[in-house]
């Protein structure tokens, strides 16, 4: 017993100590090309930096980690343990958010580990409302069966006849365009099955290379921070990639600390999304950078993405 409230004890002060580094390495600054910038209409950016001149690999994507979890488990219960989230995905999407993370089970239901929530269905109904409502934003819809669980049936037929004429088929060349170039497609829907085959090129549907990240399960800011700048690092720049790359700040509970909430933890790196943008740029990375997520997304989050992506079409990132 004795042993395990010492090793709590060094666990917080390893937190306290991390925490303090990211907070001293702030005072340096934060600004970066496009660090002032503030969107007018978050549900329309695209459309406000003109779809003629954003190239799709130009743009710094502000995404969401376990998009749909704002109604996951049992309110005050076990929401706690998996909420990632607390606005539907309508709302994320009209916030700005232009990637989206979904994990689901056999049944086509939501999930986050073993925890369950809405259907795809709600999903879908979400992102066409959205796509109704709008005229030039694009989204990436990631869609991955979740760890422990056997893919849907025929799911990619279900993808492919509900999201029908939005969908931006696979294609390499995608990347090399502008959005106006995409239009009247909207979404580029990647499908990560665990045992299904993988989508073709040409195919409705794109395949899990493209979207890669480099995850690691740490409740310590500085060392997922740090971990996230290297594996940042040994990409190429965005100008000469054919898949996109995402960072996520976010850290997550471990079973070895007490603290086994997702915000509480979260909020340990969730203030220090513009230190990562500026610290890449002072490290020679910022042209690496492209989708970057977060847990409980709000304004000053997109905007951090948003300025980025504007800096980059006016020339000055």
């Amino acid at each position: 017993m004795g042993s395990q409230v010492s090793k709590q004890v060094e666990r917080r002060k390893a937190i306290h100590t991390e925490e303090k580094t990211l907070t001293d390495l702030r005072n340096s600054g934060e600004d970066y090309p496009g660090s002032d910038y503030h969107s007018s209409d978050r549900k329309n950016w695209m459309s406000e930096l003109d779809p003629e001149k954003v190239e799709i690999k130009k743009i710094v994507w502000p995404g969401t980690h376990d998009s749909a979890t704002n109604k996951i488990g049992i309110p005050c219960i076990t929401r706690p343990f998996a909420q990632c989230q607390s606005l539907s995905i309508y709302q994320q999407l009209v916030m700005g958010t232009r990637v989206i993370d979904i994990r689901v089970q056999e049944d086509r239901k939501v999930c986050h580990g073993i925890l369950v929530t809405y259907s795809m269905d709600v999903v879908i109904k979400d992102v066409k409302k959205f796509l109704s409502e709008t005229q030039s934003e694009i989204i990436i819809l990631e869609v991955r069966t979740e760890f422990g669980h056997d893919d849907p049936p025929e799911f990619d037929k279900y993808l492919e006849e509900q999201l029908g004429d939005y969908l931006v088929p696979q294609d390499d060349n995608v990347f090399e365009k502008s959005i106006a170039e995409v239009l009247p497609k909207r979404v580029i829907c990647v499908w990560k099955p665990r045992k299904s085959a993988q989508a073709e090129a040409g195919s409705p549907l794109w395949s899990a290379g493209y979207l890669r990240d480099n995850w690691i399960n740490t409740d310590l800011p500085s060392t997922k921070f740090d971990s996230n700048m290297k594996y940042l690092s040994q990409q190429q720049p965005v100008t000469s990639r054919k898949y996109f790359y995402r960072v996520e700040n976010t850290v997550t509970p471990v079973a070895d600390n007490p603290v086994l909430c997702v915000k509480p933890v979260t909020e340990r790196i969730h203030g220090f999304a513009r230190l990562f943008i500026s610290q890449c740029f002072s490290k020679g990375y910022a042209d690496r950078l492209q989708v970057f997520s977060t847990d409980f997304i709000d304004q000053d989050f997109v905007d951090a993405c948003v300025g980025l992506t504007r800096a980059r079409v006016q020339g000055r990132a």
